[in-house]
């Protein structure tokens, strides 16, 4: 399919094919199933994305990255999502994606030398801390319970975090805590940046829990006591926790659907080239009109949810907030790309459920897709309200009403 890419995200997004064909896939296929690749593996790919000139492509030159605009480097998210080692071998990996973005859009010349730049590089990892175990926040942030109080030129935080993404190993943590208890959540929460390695900071635990096994994953369980960390650790304004987590989630969840469009795509190219191969009842699978017919539906849902991501992006890079395009883009492609993938497991029979292929890896990520930067029944949510807002009386002026 082609679409309005321009010149400069065609040209990035064709070194991000080769490296992805050259380099990526290979290390993939020669990895053994079930195993996860270790650090240096990683590393390695990431040396090897410099010399393709795809490293980082979406943050800025001062900061180590490419400085690719935000509706050119999508395509070359949904490259990297065709294997789960493409995210973090070109640096677009969640979830520090997402926090490299926040601090280039908020973060202090300090915050940014200090934390940014060895982000970009890779020699740190962090995590977002925001969901909270019940009662605290979680789909409706407005019970947010971690608290932070100024004392001195400190601030001192209290609370209980879990599902905190890479919280385990991260080096630092961007930690949405209640900063004014007295005003309205959206308008009383601030971020700040707390190191995991002082003292308070209690990873109580890495949660069991669904997903790959081919890259190092874990979603921490971590609670603050007390925990100091100097005025200057604050990100961005206080009390506009909220705006600048609006500002990091839309851009970071079309990203999402990009990596996982891209999964998509490989899922179905390895489930057509076994189709083609496979035959049963005197044909090759590939020439069931049942099966083929699924296929179709699959990349014709599949070009409509990369189209509708694009039409997102370019009205948040004309400085729309585009929460509800980005609300349809999220719940449309993790419905798709989670249809897409079960078809290829489908296709694929007893091949498919093994890990000889990548599909079973692919199968349990996609899973987290339709809970992780908001679940589905949220953004339907913020869809319906824009669908309610404004109902027109006269469209229905013409049936009788109850007259008794």
């Amino acid at each position: 399919m082609e679409y309005d890419d321009s010149a400069a995200a065609r040209e990035a997004t064709d070194r991000a094919r080769a490296f992805m064909e050259e380099v990526v896939l290979p290390a993939e296929r020669s990895h053994d199933g079930g195993e996860s690749v270790s650090r240096e593996t990683i590393a390695d790919l990431r040396e090897q994305a410099r010399e393709y000139d795809i490293y980082a492509p979406q943050i800025p030159e001062e900061h180590g990255g490419m400085g690719m605009a935000f509706r050119d480097v999508l395509p070359v998210f949904e490259q990297a999502g065709r294997s789960l080692l493409g995210a973090p071998a070109m640096r677009v990996d969640a979830p520090d994606e997402g926090n490299m973005h926040t601090l280039e859009l908020v973060g202090s010349d300090d915050q940014q030398e200090k934390w940014l730049r060895p982000l970009v590089a890779g020699e740190i990892r962090s995590g977002f801390a925001m969901t909270e175990p019940a009662p605290g926040g979680g789909s409706d942030p407005k019970m947010l319970r971690t608290r932070a109080r100024k004392e001195g030129d400190e601030w001192v935080i209290d609370g209980h975090k879990w599902w905190t993404t890479q919280g385990g190993a991260a080096d630092v943590l961007l930690v949405m805590a209640r900063t004014d208890p007295d005003a309205h959540p959206y308008a009383g929460c601030s971020i700040i940046l707390v190191p995991t390695d002082i003292e308070g900071v209690e990873i109580v635990r890495d949660i069991p829990h669904l997903g790959q096994s081919l890259v190092p994953e874990s979603h921490a369980e971590i609670k603050f006591d007390g925990v100091r960390v100097p005025e200057e650790n604050l990100l961005g304004a206080e009390n506009a926790g909220f705006d600048i987590a609006q500002q990091r989630l839309g851009p970071a969840r079309l990203t999402h659907c990009m990596r996982f469009s891209g999964m998509a795509e490989r899922a179905l190219d390895v489930a057509k080239a076994y189709m083609d191969e496979r035959e049963a009842f005197g044909s090759s699978l590939a020439d069931k009109q049942s099966q083929r017919f699924s296929i179709a539906e699959a990349e014709t849902e599949l070009h409509a949810a990369r189209t509708m991501v694009r039409d997102a992006a370019e009205r948040i890079t004309a400085g729309e907030e585009a929460r509800v395009e980005v609300s349809m883009s999220k719940v449309f492609a993790a419905r798709v790309v989670q249809e897409t993938i079960d078809l290829a497991v489908q296709c694929c029979g007893g091949a498919g459920i093994g890990r000889d292929l990548p599909l079973a890896d692919f199968y349990e990520a996609v899973r987290a897709f339709r809970i992780i930067d908001g679940a589905d029944e949220v953004h339907k949510r913020t869809i319906a309200r824009a669908a309610f807002e404004d109902t027109d009386p006269a469209e229905i002026g013409s049936i009788p009403r109850f007259d008794g």
